[in-house]
C-alpha cells in the first residue's frame, strides 16, 4: 500500500493548508483506518444482546483486519472500506445463570460494495449442547440484526466524521471564478514549483531528454514485477477491456485497445495511446499524466508470462519526469496492481479458489 503523502499528485493529493486542491479537482484522500479500528472496537466491546430469558454479550473483538479510506474526486465524496471481523461472544439462559456458553461471530467481508443486509455474519458455538444451541439460534435470529445495527452506526459515523473539511473551498471569490481552466492552471503553477524543489534534491542518476518543445527534461526509468494468480488472458483483459478497467479504477474509463487507440483513466488524469498489443503477452503504451509538460509521454512496456499457477507481469517505464519518479512505483502498485487483485480476486491463488 502507498504511504500517506507519497501518492502521485495527479492520482491522489493530501489535503493541505495551502489549498493546492483547487476546485476539488484532484483525488484527495484521507486515511480512515486507525479511526475505524478504534470505533469498531468501541461499538462491539461489551455490546449486550438479550431478551427476557436470554442474556448475551460481545466480550471482545478477536480480529479487526482491513482498511478504510475517504476520497474527494471533483467535489464528490467516495468511501472505501473493507473489513474482516471476528467477535467473541458469550451468553446464558437466565433460568440457569451460573452456566455461560461461548462462541464467535464472524464477518468475513464488510465492504462498501455490499448492502448491509447482504453482509455475511456466521454464528458458531464452542461446545454444543441443548443450552448452547438455543443461544446460538438466538444469536442467529436476533443477534445478527443487532450486530448489523452496530455496523450501520460505524458506516454512518465514518461518513459524518470524514466528510468534515475534505471538500476544500473553491476559488470562486478570486480572479478566475467560474473558470475551471484558469483555476486548474493556478493549481498547476503551485505543483510545478513544488516539483522543481523536489528535482533539485533528487539523488537518482538523471538522464536528460528533449521534451519536444525545445527544452530538456530530467527523466528516469522504472522497472517492476508483480505476480497475479490468474491466467495471462485474464490479466491482459483486465488491462485492455473497458468494462474491466472501469471496474478496477472505480471510475469511467475510455479504452480503445487497438494500435493507436487512446486510453483515458482516472477522470482524464492518466492518458495515452496503445502502441503495440500482443494478446496475453505484451502491451506497449505512450503514457502520461495530464499535467506533465505539454507533449511529453513516457514509454510503458508491460510483458506477461504465464506459469503453471500464476502470471508474472513485468513493467518497464522510461521517460518518467524526475520529480514524479519516487511516487510512480507506489502508484502503479496501488492504483493498478493492488486494485486489480482486489477487484477481480487475482491476489488469491487458483488452487486456493477451487
Amino acid at each position: 500500500m502507498a504511504k500517506w503523502g507519497e501518492g502521485d499528485p495527479r492520482w491522489i493529493v493530501e489535503e493541505r493548508p495551502d489549498a493546492t486542491n483547487v476546485n476539488n479537482w484532484h483525488w484527495t484522500e484521507k486515511n480512515a483506518t486507525p479511526w475505524s479500528k478504534d470505533r469498531l472496537h468501541q461499538l462491539f466491546q461489551g455490546f449486550k444482546i438479550g431478551q427476557s430469558d436470554i442474556e448475551c454479550a460481545v466480550d471482545s473483538v478477536d480480529k479487526c483486519s482491513g482498511e478504510a479510506t475517504v476520497n474527494n474526486r471533483k467535489g464528490k465524496l467516495i468511501f472505501f472500506y473493507e473489513w474482516e471481523l471476528v467477535l467473541k461472544w458469550s451468553g446464558k439462559l437466565l433460568k440457569n445463570s451460573k452456566l455461560s456458553h461461548k462462541g464467535k461471530l464472524t464477518i468475513p467481508n464488510l465492504s462498501e460494495e455490499n448492502e448491509l443486509a447482504d453482509v455475511e455474519i456466521t454464528v458458531t458455538i464452542d461446545e454444543s449442547n441443548d443450552e448452547s444451541e438455543t443461544l446460538k439460534q438466538f444469536m442467529y435470529n436476533v443477534g445478527r440484526d443487532r450486530v448489523r445495527q452496530q455496523l450501520a452506526s460505524y458506516i454512518r459515523e465514518l461518513k459524518e466524521e470524514y466528510s468534515k473539511n475534505l471538500i476544500l473551498p473553491k476559488k470562486g471569490d478570486e480572479a478566475g471564478a467560474g473558470n475551471p481552466v484558469a483555476n486548474f492552471k493556478d493549481a498547476n503553477n503551485i505543483r510545478n514549483a513544488a516539483h522543481n524543489i523536489a528535482s533539485n534534491t533528487s539523488v537518482a542518476a538523471p538522464r536528460l531528454k528533449n521534451s519536444g518543445i525545445g527544452c530538456k527534461l530530467d527523466v528516469r526509468t522504472l522497472s517492476m514485477t508483480e505476480e497475479f494468480h490468474c491466467s495471462a488472458n485474464d490479466l491482459y483483459n483486465a488491462l485492455t477491456k473497458p468494462e474491466m478497467v472501469t471496474a478496477f479504477t472505480r471510475s469511467p474509463a475510455k479504452v480503445d485497445a487497438s494500435r493507436g487507440g487512446e486510453f483515458i483513466l482516472y477522470g482524464g488524469n492518466v492518458l495515452g495511446k496503445f502502441e503495440e498489443l500482443v494478446p496475453e503477452k505484451k502491451i506497449q503504451q505512450s503514457w502520461r499524466l495530464k499535467n506533465w509538460t505539454s507533449g511529453h509521454y513516457s514509454h510503458v512496456v508491460i510483458e506477461l508470462e504465464e506459469t503453471s499457477s500464476s502470471t508474472m507481469m513485468s513493467l518497464k517505464q522510461t521517460g518518467i519526469p524526475a520529480s514524479e519518479f519516487d511516487a510512480m512505483k507506489t502508484n502503479w502498485y496501488r492504483y493498478y496492481w493492488h486494485s486489480i487483485k482486489q477487484t477481480f480476486g487475482f491476489g488469491t491463488s487458483i488452487s486456493d479458489a477451487l
